[in-house]
C-alpha cells in the first residue's frame, strides 16, 4: 500500500510502514514544513493514503470537500512512536482492504470509517 506519513506522524511510523513492505512517502524526511494543503494535493495527485495525528485534516475533508484516496487520523492518548505502530499493525491487520478512498479514525479502542470528501 501507499502511504503518505505526515510529518506529526514521525518518522518511526515511516520506517515501520517501509519495512513491512509499504511504499511511504514521509514528510518528516522528504518534505519538511509541507503545509496541509500541499500535503493533501500530494496525497490526492499522487494516490497516497495519508497518516496523520492533525485533526486539521478532518476539518479539511468534512467541511471543505476536499478529494482524497484515504486518510487516516490516529487520535492516540499516547502518542509515542510505538503506541502509533500499534494502531496502524491492528488497522492493517484488521482492515488492509478497507483504507483506499476511506477517511478513518484510529484510536487505542475503535476503529471508524467515513466515506467522505470525493467531491
Amino acid at each position: 500500500m501507499r502511504f503518505l506519513v505526515d510529518e506529526c506522524t514521525g518518522p518511526a511510523v515511516a520506517h515501520w510502514l517501509r519495512q513491512n513492505g509499504h511504499d511511504v512517502f514521509s514528510i518528516y524526511e522528504q518534505a519538511r514544513g509541507e503545509d496541509d494543503d500541499s500535503i493533501l494535493d500530494k496525497a490526492f495527485t499522487e494516490d497516497w493514503v495519508l497518516i496523520t495525528i492533525d485533526k486539521d485534516f478532518g476539518d479539511k475533508v468534512f467541511r471543505e470537500r476536499i478529494q482524497h484516496h484515504g486518510i487516516i487520523v490516529m487520535r492516540l492518548r499516547d502518542e509515542r512512536a510505538s503506541s502509533k505502530i500499534d494502531c496502524l499493525k491492528r488497522l492493517l491487520q484488521e482492515f488492509p482492504d478497507r483504507l483506499h478512498d476511506q477517511f478513518v479514525v484510529v484510536t487505542e479502542k475503535q476503529i471508524r470509517f467515513a466515506r467522505i470528501g470525493k467531491g
